[in-house]
């Protein structure tokens, strides 16, 4: 008998995924979100929980919680606004990733260096050199202003979509980019455009 592909969710939430994106997350240390929950405390969580997270990831029933919003200093001066998901969101968020980037980067343009596999500045570096080398002897920088900061939400899931086509997937990311973002204050503001930076 034929048996069904499993979902990309699927893939997601096996265990050897999740064990991998804990100790990615683990690895990168990071301050606790609003629930005050430690790295450390990760193995020891989706132990006792990765029944159920695993269930409402799959039926797309799983809310991630809101982001701690921070404020750290930037080199110019003024401040950059962080939101700090809870560790348990960002081990969903590291596992999916796992999953996806393999085949979603290879629809990026090859000119774009950030945040993806393999591709660092020293990476960007060398080939502005090679440009150089080539001819090439004006560059340009630029900077998009507040990029995170105003991203269309709809547009964005829309580009997603035609890559990855799963909707457990897709719910989880459009809800993780509508999370509210909770201040020192405990005022919870909404996020109607904008990606949370810092997870």
């Amino acid at each position: 008998m034929y048996r069904k592909s499993p979902s990309l969710m699927e893939l997601v939430v096996r265990p050897d995924n999740i064990e991998k994106a804990i100790k990615k997350v683990k690895k990168n240390k990071g301050a606790p979100g609003i629930d005050g929950m430690k790295v450390s405390e990760l193995h020891a969580h989706f132990a006792q929980y990765f029944s159920r997270i695993t269930k409402k990831l799959l039926d797309g029933s799983y809310q991630p919680q809101a982001v701690r919003k921070v404020q750290i200093p930037k080199p110019n001066g003024k401040m950059r606004v962080l939101g700090i998901p809870v560790a348990r969101d960002r081990v969903i968020q590291q596992a999916i990733k796992q999953v996806i980037e393999p085949g979603i980067d290879r629809t990026f343009s090859n000119h774009s260096y950030g945040f993806r596999p393999n591709r660092s500045t020293g990476t960007a570096l060398k080939q502005c050199a090679a440009y150089y080398e080539e001819g090439y002897k004006i560059a340009v920088d630029c900077d998009l202003k507040q990029c995170f900061d105003m991203l269309n939400h709809d547009k964005l899931m829309y580009l997603f979509e035609r890559h990855v086509q799963d909707k457990s997937i897709s719910t989880f990311i459009r809800r993780s980019l509508q999370v509210g973002a909770i201040d020192l204050s405990g005022e919870v503001a909404e996020r109607k455009i904008g990606a949370p930076q810092g997870g």
